[in-house]
Formats: structure tokens, sequence, C-alpha cells
């Protein structure tokens, strides 16, 4: 397929969450900020695709515009794993994650839907055999830091049929709180965004032990200190990380190291579809269990979807516990209960909003 038109724009989408906005973010976090890109064949044929926004959306969409859409315009792409793996090469020199990483991960990502809409399939053809309809997904409430506030929305989140919730809670007493509102049989994880040194996270696994915990998400800092999360695992508690690793390069490192119980890649960070499906080769070589990170619910969502149809170590899938003020994709459509139906329209599966999109355009 030849590219003939690249478009990139950046939507931001307020939300509300029930909580101050306050967390692990510099500022306060109230909007859904989506880099969204737009691929055009020379048939006509449109492929979506969406980079890691998230406070540096503006930084995303600069490199897309600046370093990679003179390298794909006008480009013949027929292998889209090689033009992924050729992207990472000639981009390497600013940065192997971050922005770099993001903005190849979403024009992959498009490059997908593109490629599945030329051939009036749905993507998860493209990736291989599908061996499901639909999809669990687990409740991720933001961080309240608030012992009252967290277990009302874990509450509500099973009230609207959640089985599965993690936080992004800090501290003992505020997980504790949680756990004792949705009771012992509703499996609770929790996100600590890095926030602990290894020795806190030694002392503080016997009480998470006891609370059940269903698994604890990036403890330490650096993310990808792999011998020192092996060294934290087998005391009662799966950890669970990936969602900065950079590529199945640091994914395969932290495999062989034994670093953690399951893998967490992001479609819209580390690569996009092109590098989560080496990824998930990794996860069957190594017996991996796979729990997406997918934000959001823009085109990565969707797309997370559609690899979550081919790969049987996927338990379940991440839907951020917020209420946007506009869906780009009828989403909520998708869910019933806890259950995400994977479209199976062509490509993606589902057409964008285009008056949402340019409605909430920055």
């Amino acid at each position: 397929m030849k590219i003939v038109r690249i478009d990139t724009q950046v939507v931001e989408i307020p939300f509300q969450d029930g909580g101050k906005g306050l967390g692990i973010t510099p500022t306060t976090w109230h909007t859904l900020e989506n880099v969204l890109i737009r691929l055009e064949d020379e048939q006509g044929n449109v492929g979506w695709g969406e980079a890691f926004g998230y406070f540096v959306a503006d930084a995303t969409k600069a490199l897309i515009d600046r370093l990679i859409a003179p390298l794909l315009l006008h480009r013949q792409v027929d292998d889209i794993a090689a033009f992924n793996r050729e992207l990472q090469l000639r981009l390497h020199l600013f940065g192997r994650y971050g922005v770099t990483m993001f903005a190849i991960s979403g024009v992959d990502i498009a490059l997908w839907d593109l490629a599945a809409r030329r051939e009036g399939v749905p993507l998860h053809r493209l990736l291989g055999q599908a061996h499901r309809e639909q999809v669990p997904a687990y409740a991720s409430l933001v961080r309240y830091a608030d012992d009252e506030v967290a277990p009302a929305i874990c509450e509500k989140a099973l009230r609207m049929g959640f089985c599965d919730i993690k936080l992004h809670e800090v501290t003992l007493p505020e997980i504790a709180a949680c756990r004792d509102a949705v009771g012992n049989d509703i499996p609770l994880a929790t996100d600590v965004n890095c926030a602990w040194t290894a020795a806190d996270t030694r002392a503080w696994l016997p009480a998470l032990a006891d609370l059940q915990l269903a698994w604890l998400e990036e403890p330490i800092f650096p993310p990808e200190d792999f011998a020192t999360l092996a060294s934290l695992r087998g005391q009662g508690v799966p950890l669970s990380a990936g969602e900065n690793w950079c590529t199945a390069v640091q994914f395969e490192q932290a495999l062989v190291a034994g670093a953690v119980d399951s893998i967490q890649p992001s479609v819209t960070k580390v690569g996009g579809i092109s590098e989560c499906l080496r990824i998930a080769a990794l996860a069957d070589q190594h017996n991996a269990v796979v729990l997406p990170h997918c934000p959001y619910f823009g085109p990565g969502l969707i797309a997370t979807l559609h690899l979550a149809a081919v790969q049987q170590r996927v338990p379940q899938v991440e839907y951020l516990f917020v209420e946007p003020a506009a869906w780009l994709y009828p989403v909520e459509q998708l869910r019933q209960g806890n259950l995400m139906q994977i479209p199976q329209g062509p490509g993606l599966g589902l057409d964008i909003d285009v008056q949402v999109a340019e409605r909430y355009r920055r």
C-alpha cells in the first residue's frame, strides 16, 4: 500500500473521575490527550492510529510530523513490521523510549488498520487466529489518595458490572480501605507507578499479601531494574510491569531474568501492534501472562481488543474508569458488564467519530 496523505491532530477530551485530579502527574489530570494519526492510501482507504499523549501530546505529534511523515509519505509499505523496525533504527538517535516510541506506535497502529481495511477484514484476521469474540476488562481507577473516595469509586465500578479492580493508591491504609469496601472475593490490584523503594516494597509485601492483592504493578524505580524486581517475587504478591519498558528487547530481558509474574505492554507506547506481536511471541516462549496496558478510549484500546482476540495469554484488558465528555468510539456499547466485545468490521472494526474529533481538536 502506498501512503499518499498523513494527518495528525491532538484531541483533548475532558473527563470526570470523582476525584481531585491529583496523582502522579505534575499538574491536574482532567483531560484525555489523544494523539491521532490518519493515513490515506492511493485507493482512498483510511487508517487511524493513536500515539500516547498524556501531557506530552504536542511533543509526540511534532515527532510524527517532523521525523516520521517524511519517511512515510509516498512510501510503499508492504511489510508493516519491517517498516516499524526501519523507523526504530532511523530514529534511535532521538531515544529508545518516550515520545519517539509513542510516535512510532501510533503510526504502526494506523498502518495495520489501513492494511485490514484494504483487505476488507477485521484487524485480528491479520494478526493470527481469533479464539474469542469478547474479552474481560477490569476497572482501572485513577489515584484518589483518599481512603473514603477510593472505596466509594470501587463500589461504583462493581455496580457497573466490573468484577476486577485496579487501584493506583500508594499507601497501605488506602489499599486496605478499598479491600474492606469490595470484600475478599473481588480481585484487587494496585499500580504504584514506581513510587516505592525496594526496601519499602519488601517491608510492605507481607501486609499486601494479607490483603490478597491480585498483583502489585511497577513497585520500584527504575522500572527496568529486573534483578531487583526478581528479588521481590515469591512473597505472596504477584508482580507485574511493562508499561514503561522499551520494545520486545526489554521484555525479553525481563522474562529471562524472571522479573515479574505478568507483563504489561502498551500498544500506544511500546512500538505499536508490530511490537506487541513480538512480545506475544516471547510470552509464548516463556509461558508468561500478558496484561495489556491500554489507556484512553481511542484506536489504542480498540487495537488492544483485536490483539486480545488472538492471544490466549491475555486474561483481561484494562478499562480506564473515568467518564469522558465525549467518545471517539462507542466504547460503552462494546461493554456488557465486565466483557468487551471485539469489533468485527473491517480494520479496527469501528469508525472514529470525526465530529467528536473536530469538536475537541486542540
